[in-house]
């Protein structure tokens, strides 16, 4: 009896082992294929090869059609604000300062229909789909008070998602770990076990990984944004203060190990870690050195300027 289960714990661990294996091979594949990034500013490596397994530009097509029909209904409840809203030409000129420096990590990004929206909602939220369909809602712009600097380092992050083709690249990291969880029920079935059971385990530890892989994804948002925003005249040290006030509104915030977003937190001190590479940048396209830069001043109290 012991044998058999010492037999049954060795064959066990060893499937346990397998469904780590498989796990930790699609969780390494993100090192592989080309880098865009431009030679100066900061480096996030390449883009993950896991893009591809999804067909080049169908999220872009599906993601326009998606967008036109969020439009649409948000035209019919009369929520789409007018091109003549002052907050739409502002978010428009930010765009048009931003976008030509996004051109260069992408070589896809020449080829889309950039566009620009502003909806009436309290939702705070913004973001930008594959093929550079860009949206703000109102309740971020007006809930956090934002400035320009700080509407820069929004966009240039959901820029950046689009850029580094974050939504392709988690379809196919989701095929793969279904398939592998699928697969891996079909051996444990051919072994003597349960396989659906088996294929739950691996589903389960797939998902684990895939929210790893959005905080992975919302940390690369955020350099490149850094980098975009610091390119286009916007101080990328309004960083600290946008994530400062989002930490005033986001109070209850999952537990970060089940969150798709990094902490506030941990995002500052990345995005600190990160200046010596954009101050730089920001300086030059200011016309103006390093050390004659001002600090960058917060305009709500309570939140410290940032040097």
């Amino acid at each position: 009896m012991m044998k058999i289960l010492k037999h049954h714990h060795f064959a066990m661990k060893s499937l346990t082992t397998s469904l780590l294996l498989a796990a930790g091979l699609i969780y390494g594949l993100p090192v592989l294929a080309q880098n865009n990034a431009p030679q100066e500013g900061v480096n996030v490596g390449k883009m993950s090869i896991m893009r591809k397994i999804v067909p080049s530009g169908a999220l872009e097509g599906q993601a326009a059609q998606q967008y036109m029909q969020t439009m649409q209904t948000a035209q019919q409840k009369r929520e789409l604000a007018p091109d003549n809203h002052p907050q739409v030409i502002r978010l428009r000129a930010i765009a048009k300062k931003m976008i030509p420096f996004a051109l260069p990590w992408n070589p896809r990004a020449k080829e889309w229909k950039w566009e620009v929206n502003l909806i009436a909602s309290t939702q705070i939220n913004a973001y930008c789909m594959p093929g550079g369909k860009i949206a703000f809602y109102t309740g971020i712009l007006d809930t956090l008070k934002l400035t320009d600097d700080e509407v820069a380092m929004i966009m240039g992050h959901e820029i950046a998602h689009a850029l580094r083709e974050h939504g392709a690249e988690r379809a196919g990291k989701s095929m793969a770990m279904s398939g592998a969880a699928k697969l891996l029920g079909i051996f444990a079935e051919s072994k003597g076990y349960d396989g659906n059971m088996v294929a739950g385990i691996a589903g389960t530890a797939g998902n684990v990984a895939m929210l790893k892989f959005s905080r992975e994804d919302e940390t690369e948002g955020d350099i490149v944004g850094m980098d975009l925003a610091a390119r286009s005249g916007f101080d990328p040290r309004a960083g600290v203060t946008l994530w400062q006030k989002m930490g005033l509104v986001n109070q209850k915030a999952p537990p970060k190990w089940l969150s798709t977003h990094p902490a506030g937190e941990d995002r500052i001190k990345e995005i600190r870690k990160h200046f010596p590479e954009v101050m730089p940048l920001y300086a030059r396209a200011k016309g103006v050195s390093l050390a004659n830069l001002p600090p960058y001043r917060s305009n709500v109290k309570g939140i410290p300027d940032v040097q």
